[in-house]
């Protein structure tokens, strides 16, 4: 099914497990992405980012303004799948499994490398961690092959999307791009809390932790994108 030109894969949360289960035993690159409305918005407007979206092996809605344009149009979301909710999936199966993962952290944000590292560790002892602290503005000198499994990439939408795509070889099992999670990791950041996020309000408590930061994204989500399904589709 696609909204405004971007596909979401309509599925239940065991099928993503499933599918990722799959996906790790598979000698191929997969990328996910977890789609919320912005990023439906800018893939409006950005053709390659659309493109890498819809290339993904799996795309996930991502957000309360997702479910309710599947209830105006399609009837019934089976899933909504939060990025942070699966980014700890993940490393519970790779935990599991023994693999090795690579995490590109980018300078601008809140937490470090090293610190994102110390955490992980201590919480998934049996996964295998390399990575580093990239600046996705300034720093063009990506890292040539990664051998890691599994690749986990901060740099905020579109950037994360298009490193993934532009680094992507069959050693890497699975990539996702997990904007803010890792300073959820590291509780530089306090998630919102569980009521709050299985009603769609994160947005309100993380409008409320970074006001100036956020005000930008909430309009979009809330206002802009909502009068984009009314109309166009």
């Amino acid at each position: 099914m696609e909204i405004l030109g971007v596909r979401i894969d309509n599925i239940t949360r065991q099928e993503v497990l499933e599918r990722i289960e799959f996906f790790l035993s598979e000698e191929k690159f997969h990328q996910i992405a977890t789609v919320n409305p912005e990023f439906i918005l800018r893939a409006d407007r950005d053709e390659e980012f659309k493109n890498i979206l819809n290339g993904c092996a799996l795309c996930l809605a991502d957000g309360v303004g997702i479910w309710y344009a599947f209830i105006r149009n399609f009837g019934y979301l089976k899933a909504r799948v939060a990025g942070a909710d699966l980014l700890n999936e993940i490393l519970e199966i790779a935990n599991d499994k023994k693999l090795s993962i690579y995490l590109a952290i980018t300078t601008r944000g809140l937490s470090s490398y090293k610190e994102i590292r110390k955490i992980l560790r201590e919480k998934y002892p049996n996964i295998e961690i390399a990575g580093a602290d990239l600046d996705p503005k300034k720093d063009k000198k990506w890292p040539k092959i990664i051998t890691q499994q599994i690749v986990f990439c901060n740099f905020g939408f579109p950037k994360q999307e298009k490193f993934l795509n532009l680094i992507k070889n069959d050693t890497i099992r699975l990539a996702m791009g997990v904007g803010g999670s890792f300073d959820f990791v590291t509780v530089k950041i306090q998630r919102a809390p569980l009521w709050m996020r299985k009603v769609g309000l994160e947005w309100l408590w993380r409008l409320k932790l970074e006001p100036r930061y956020r005000f930008r994204r909430i309009i979009n989500a809330v206002v802009v994108f909502p009068v984009r399904i009314l109309f166009n589709m």
